[in-house]
């Protein structure tokens, strides 16, 4: 009688339930970390999860909004609900590179020997607001970009590495900008995505009322440690992504590039300069974010689509004739994701 069945499990498939089984896993704790979110800080659901998203894929992000939309306390309640040790930052024209990173004191100990010892600054911490991040000088900016990129400073010659991990979540008023310094754009590039932070409809300023203004306001419980923030990130840069998916995320980014063959009208006759390939690494990390936060075990098309404008918008500028003719980056954008999506549709 001849022998039925599949035969052994092989190690490549064990390796790959065993993914399937943590990216599961990862999704319904990211529920409850959102579920956990939303008691403090009610709707704004587009902008929660471009947030967690930086956060998985280890980056930075600049909210950009209004005073009172609750940039503030988002933040505050990511550090209780993803575990990490919070700090916060508000920025002012007045701050010095010192008072981030930290500054060496002259101590004299009891047998009258002096030494140099150094005192951390606020920037040593997991999860740093920088409150109106354009509202400092520049040299005060600057002492950001080593942080931000290498997640380690440099005081006196000396390296000091900073927590793990490590994220900036900065704010901006898009209206005041009287005193404010703009952001460079090799810091700007950091950020790995811009978020904009709108206001709420009704019914949701409905809630945030009778949420906010009571006796007592909702608790929100951990839902992560900094380890298994750290594990999820590992995790989210082992998901497949399909070459279906890397090709659209080449070809969207290289046609934001005015001088790029492939570039479309709208963005020769409008944009200055377009994203550099940190862009494309920030889309692919960015689709997979997204995909673990849909419960799903790979990014598609349509994940590409809806991070273009968040990812690509403060890595490119318009020309000085395009501004005064009332373009926005965001317009450029999506008429390019949108051709670039027929084309993929056509092929």
């Amino acid at each position: 009688m001849a022998e039925t069945g599949t035969g052994p499990a092989t190690a490549s498939d064990i390796d790959a339930g065993a993914m399937v089984a943590e990216i599961e896993a990862l999704g319904e704790k990211l529920t409850l970390a959102r579920d956990s979110i939303a008691r403090r800080f009610i709707g704004q659901t587009g902008v929660v999860d471009l947030v967690l998203s930086s956060l998985l894929c280890g980056g930075h992000a600049l909210l950009i909004g209004l005073p009172g939309l609750g940039k503030t306390r988002l933040v505050d309640t990511l550090s209780t609900v993803m575990g990490l040790d919070g700090a916060r930052i508000q920025f002012t024209p007045d701050l010095m590179p010192a008072d981030i990173l930290g500054s060496e004191v002259l101590e004299t100990a009891a047998d009258g020997n002096r030494a140099f010892r150094f005192i951390q600054g606020p920037i040593f911490c997991q999860l740093l607001m920088a409150d109106e991040i354009n509202r400092a000088s520049p040299r005060t900016q600057s002492a950001l970009l080593q942080a931000m990129q290498e997640k380690s400073v440099t005081v006196a010659g000396q390296p000091h590495a900073l927590g793990q991990p490590f994220h900036v979540l900065a704010t901006q008023n898009p209206i005041e900008q009287e005193g404010t310094y703009p952001l460079p754009e090799a810091q700007l590039d950091r950020f790995l995505v811009q978020i904009d932070v709108p206001y709420p409809d009704r019914e949701t300023e409905r809630d945030i009322l009778m949420a906010t203004t009571g006796v007592a306001e909702e608790a929100v419980t951990p839902v992560f440690t900094a380890a298994e923030l750290l594990a999820a990130q590992t995790l989210l840069r082992r998901m497949p992504v399909g070459d279906s998916v890397v090709e659209m995320i080449l070809d969207l980014v290289r046609a934001c590039r005015p001088d790029d063959p492939t570039a479309p009208e709208p963005v020769r006759a409008h944009v200055g300069w377009g994203p550099g390939p940190r862009a494309a690494q920030a889309l692919m990390m960015t689709v997979r974010a997204r995909a673990l936060i849909d419960g799903r075990l790979a990014p598609g098309p349509d994940d590409v689509a809806a991070l273009a404008v968040p990812v690509l918008t403060h890595r490119m500028a318009l020309t000085f004739a395009a501004r005064a003719r009332g373009e926005s980056l965001a317009s450029v954008i999506a008429a390019v994701t949108e051709g670039v999506t027929r084309a993929k549709a056509a092929a």
